[in-house]
């Protein structure tokens, strides 16, 4: 005996709060066992046979998660772009409800557990990705991966990505879902059975053992990451130098092609939020300092200093002042400087770029960011948006996406060739293409400058940190995540974070990163995991809704078969 539909009232009970809960799940609660339940009461509030109503489930789902989720929106804007935002994302989940109706009428799905628990989570990923890719480039925040950087399960970026790993948090939890209602049959069968129902009443047991497998699947599906070969280091962690000095290997044990010594600045601002670079020299002094703090212990010894993104903000090919600071700054530490700056070409716009300064010789590398954040660094719609809201004039001067490879090669000091950093700046974290271009073309470790300054004290920035290192997982890299106000942090190739900085403060450090070369099972199958998962969506729902077709067409046969017979009797 199935359980009955669900009423309107209990699905609106459930949809809110299961948003909330998968809000817990992220930092900075970053409880991410709350992921696969608020997925499980997803599936529960989507239980009514209804596409419409389960359209506007899904959507309260979603407002309930990505308002708080996306609360930097808020504090780095205004209330209007933080709920158009949250609106547009929460849009994506009401969409997966009404297709989640659709899909689950094939024949072959319908009442069928397990498949059941797979087809929800297919659909749940497609969404997912189709959410990180449209419109204007997509928006990747919130994906159920990114919330299991500390999670088992998220070591199995390193086999599929975060497809793979959203897909694992989305099966479990439907599994979940499946399981807890086996529960509730066998409560009310027995309860049904002690009040004098009848003989042949079902028997719990059945059920017992549904809820008993969907556990140990769901359990299994969680844990058996653990069992995959992610490169884990066992040298990770600080180390003291014979100086007295700490430093942190980022798993130097499992370099493949030697080692890089870097320094990190992370300057700081004056005035957090929506003012940090009202004053733009005292930002550049801030991380110049930083700098001439490094030289003063390791002066020679580095292989390069890294800045986070707008450590500059003004462009040193420009202005003479800041081309000598960073000369002398350069030349102080004994490396070159991966500084974070913008460029305005006479064509117009600008580029968010990384440049690699040597001292006396000037620009030796570049990386213009690929994806501006739409909204954020230039303006779709521009016109019709500033009737809505006038901070779409904040943004003066649109950013122009760059065309080159995510990569900068850095020379090695003992002049053993150079290296290659694959630079991914700020948001381009959490675009997994891009990422994935980067190792493709031969980056050997990552480094992710990002500027957080305008966004407080919110959860912005850790949700980012968690994005690092699932990307470290992903690729198989150690990987530095550097900010201008933090946090700042060095992770190893399985994700593991050996040192972190505090939001708003000033901080440097030296990390040893392994260099490496080889190839993930996630970087080589590249977008075949969202194409794959983007068609069986696609496949299930047509199937679903061809099979409500003929189901309705088979009844209206049999109802115009009994009405002849019931006429020829007469």
């Amino acid at each position: 005996m199935r359980l009955r539909e669900p009423s309107r009232l209990l699905t609106l009970f459930l949809a809110v709060p299961g948003g909330l809960l998968l809000w817990s799940a992220f930092p900075d609660a970053g409880f991410w066992p709350a992921a696969f339940a608020a997925v499980a009461v997803l599936y529960w509030a989507l239980g009514r046979d209804d596409a419409w109503w389960n359209l506007l489930m899904g959507f309260l789902f979603g407002l309930a998660f990505f308002l708080p989720h996306l609360w930097w929106a808020h504090e780095s804007t205004e209330t209007a772009p933080w709920i158009a935002l949250s609106t547009l994302e929460a849009l994506f989940l009401g969409a997966f409800g009404a297709l989640w109706t659709w899909a689950r009428r094939a024949p072959f799905v319908r009442r069928r557990g397990w498949r059941l628990a797979a087809v929800f989570a297919v659909l749940f990923v497609a969404v997912e990705q189709w959410r990180a890719e449209i419109p204007f480039g997509g928006f990747p925040w919130g994906r159920l991966a990114w919330a299991m950087a500390g999670a088992p399960t998220g070591r199995a970026a390193w086999l599929g990505g975060t497809v793979a790993v959203s897909l694992l948090v989305a099966f479990t939890g439907a599994l979940l879902a499946l399981a807890v209602a086996a529960v509730v049959r066998v409560v009310r069968d027995t309860a049904g059975t002690q009040e004098g129902a009848a003989a042949d009443a079902p028997r719990p047991g059945a059920d017992v053992g549904r809820a008993v497998g969907a556990l140990a699947l769901g359990a299994v599906v969680v844990l058996v990451p653990l069992v995959l070969p992610v490169p884990t280091s066992a040298s990770a962690g600080p180390v003291e130098t014979p100086e007295g000095n700490e430093v942190y290997d980022a798993g130097s044990d499992l370099a493949e092609d030697g080692q890089l010594w870097a320094g990190a600045v992370q300057g700081d601002v004056g005035e957090p939020g929506l003012g940090a670079f009202a004053n733009r020299a005292e930002v550049l002094n801030n991380h110049l300092e930083g700098t001439y703090v490094l030289a003063e212990d390791y002066a020679g010894e580095l292989d390069v200093v890294l800045w986070p993104e707008n450590g500059s903000d003004l462009d040193p090919q420009t202005s003479s002042d800041v081309a000598d600071g960073l000369d002398a700054a350069s030349a102080a530490v004994g490396a070159p400087i991966l500084v974070g700056a913008q460029e305005f070409p006479e064509s117009g716009g600008r580029y968010n770029v990384s440049l690699l300064w040597q001292a006396r010789q000037g620009v030796i590398g570049r990386y213009a960011k690929q994806h501006p954040a739409p909204f954020g660094e230039y303006i779709p719609l521009r016109s019709v948006l500033r009737i809505f809201s006038d901070q779409v004039d904040r943004v003066t001067t649109d950013m122009i996406a760059g065309v080159n490879p995510p990569v900068v090669d850095v020379p090695s000091r003992l002049g053993q060739g150079a290296y290659r950093l694959g630079t991914v700046i700020c948001f381009e974290v959490a675009y997994d293409e891009i990422v994935r271009d980067a190792v493709e073309e031969g980056a050997q470790v990552l480094v992710i400058p990002t500027n957080n300054a305008s966004f407080g004290f919110t959860a912005e920035s850790t949700q980012q940190l968690a994005m690092s290192r699932l990307q470290a997982i992903t690729t198989g890299r150690a990987a530095v995540q550097i900010s201008t106000v933090g946090v700042s942090a060095v992770i190893t190739p399985d994700g593991s974070v050996v040192r972190r900085t505090g939001l708003f403060t000033a901080d440097e450090f030296v990390v040893n990163l392994p260099l490496r070369s080889s190839v993930t099972p996630a970087v080589a199958a590249g977008y075949w995991p969202g194409w794959v998962v983007g068609a069986l969506a696609v496949l299930l729902v047509v199937a679903g809704v061809v099979g409500r077709v003929g189901a309705r067409r088979g009844a209206r046969r049999r109802d115009e078969a009994g009405t002849e017979a019931a006429s020829s009797g007469r």
